[in-house]
């Protein structure tokens, strides 16, 4: 008679550990980031004119430029040759310039730095090269389609060109296997979002003090709740997760916050994609409608400023918005936007509190602890906010520290971030198939809930404006 067998000890379950420093996403893009501000920083502190303090204390114009600002560049606008996107014009300033160079230099430093940070991660560092340069070109395709004169007329810009791209790919030939491993979208934006920081300086908060901080930080955070408590009790919303992505997507200032609010309240990739697909869409309207509206009733500049700053999702379709009005208009919203943006470490941090301890229980009904929090905790926004603070430091203390910042983020951390935003909107259109995108748009709860949301959005908004900027403050307004 054979033996009965004793049956085998549980396996016990595997609980997920904090993420390692080594290996997360989060912690590599704060890493990459921090290179990238360090590199573009030491680049312009090294190329600074020798009697820069002395001609600072002269009362003269001094100008700083970064000498890596060749190295890293997109294409630009071309009329009828596509060619054309690749030669920069000449001006009265500057030569005509051959932007391939540039883009060369972005691939590199891109591509380099990533694929370092592929291997150690998960020792997929050739893998990622070796399809790096298809999603590359992509992106640079879709710079080019927005570089178009005709379609930048209508700010039709590269985020939905490289969107539109990559769902193209997805949905007719499919994205290969062989592509998937440098299809980052989260880390593409992450990492752009650790440089995006050192451009959101405490300085643009003082520029307008009380007015743009209550325009920005009241506005915001009770339309978020707001939408989201409306699309739990009235439409009746199955997926949470969803629902607060749409709302933070559309109050805080789109694409960021979506990142950083998925990763909060573990979203789905197909419930990332949707929120993102609504918030270009209307952006791209918002863009173009708003400042006829504004300059059809005369509004007062500063006032359409804040209105665009609070209530449109991209910085860049704020500044191409507020160009439409004046340059007053176009300053207010942008430092407007500046401010707003630095709520998104805030929000990411609210919804990880607020989905650990009400949303998520354990099966007894007890609230998860506050280890989960820290776990669920987006890490990449300590990078965004110690790039703020180090460098609205730098920009305030050092002598010569307007320039030597302004000529770091223009000549370099902008066009590296526009390159690695770029990139992801190509991996979000390179993972979304339709299919998959097909239930959580049924019955349309998700666009009313955009609609619904973005409206209480501009009303609010623009009566919190006129209160702070024609009623409380008036007096202390900017001559437009």
């Amino acid at each position: 008679m054979m033996p009965t067998a004793e049956p085998s000890a549980p396996v016990p379950e595997i609980v997920p550990s904090t993420p390692s420093m080594r290996t997360h996403e989060d912690w590599w893009s704060i890493y990459c980031g921090a290179f990238f501000l360090a590199v573009a920083f030491l680049a312009v502190w090294m190329a600074k004119p020798a009697d820069l303090a002395e001609k600072i204390s002269a009362g003269e114009t001094v100008k700083v430029s970064s000498p890596l600002s060749r190295w890293l560049a997109f294409p630009g606008s071309w009329t009828s040759n596509p060619i054309d996107a690749f030669i920069k014009p000449a001006t009265e300033k500057s030569p005509a310039m051959n932007v391939l160079p540039g883009m060369l230099g972005a691939f590199f430093a891109i591509g380099i730095v990533f694929g370092i940070a592929m291997q150690v991660r998960r020792g997929e560092g050739e893998k990622f090269l070796r399809a790096f340069p298809v999603v590359f070109l992509l992106a640079a395709l879709s710079f080019v389609l927005a570089g178009q004169s005709l379609i930048k007329a209508y700010n039709l810009e590269y985020a939905l060109w490289a969107l539109l791209v990559g769902l193209v790919i997805c949905n007719t030939i499919g994205t290969p296997d062989w592509l998937r491993p440098a299809v980052a979208t989260e880390f593409y934006i992450k990492t752009g979002l650790v440089l995006l920081g050192a451009e959101v300086l405490m300085s643009r908060l003082l520029a307008l003090g009380a007015p743009g901080v209550f325009v920005s930080w009241v506005c915001t955070p009770i339309t978020l709740i707001a939408t989201y408590i409306f699309g739990q009790r009235i439409l009746k919303i199955e997926s949470r997760s969803l629902n607060m992505v749409i709302s933070a997507d559309m109050s805080v200032c789109g694409v960021s916050a979506a990142i950083a609010t998925a990763a909060a309240c573990k979203a789905k990739k197909e419930e990332l994609s949707l929120a993102i697909g609504l918030s270009l869409i209307f952006t791209v309207g918002m863009m173009v409608v708003m400042p006829a509206i504004i300059n059809a009733v005369n509004m007062d500049q500063t006032l359409a400023g804040a209105w665009l700053g609070g209530t449109i999702d991209s910085t860049g379709a704020v500044a191409a918005a507020g160009a439409l009005v004046g340059t007053q208009a176009l300053e207010t919203a942008t430092t407007v936007k500046m401010i707003q943006n630095i709520l998104i470490g805030v929000i990411a941090f609210g919804v990880s509190v607020y989905w650990v301890t009400f949303v998520e229980r354990n099966p007894g009904g007890q609230r998860l602890g506050v280890g989960e929090i820290w776990k669920r905790f987006p890490r990449f926004i300590i990078g965004f906010f110690l790039a703020s603070v180090v460098f609205s430091v730098l920009f305030s203390t050092l002598t010569g520290g307007p320039e030597l910042i302004g000529a770091m983020t223009k000549g370099t951390t902008i066009p590296l971030r526009s390159w690695l935003f770029c990139l992801a909107f190509v991996s979000i259109g390179l993972e979304t198939n339709f299919r998959e995108l097909a239930p959580y748009l049924k019955g349309g709860k998700a666009l009313t809930l955009y609609v619904v949301g973005q409206t209480l959005n501009l009303c609010l908004t623009l009566a919190m404006a006129w209160l702070m900027f024609r009623v409380i403050f008036r007096e202390d307004l900017p001559t437009p």
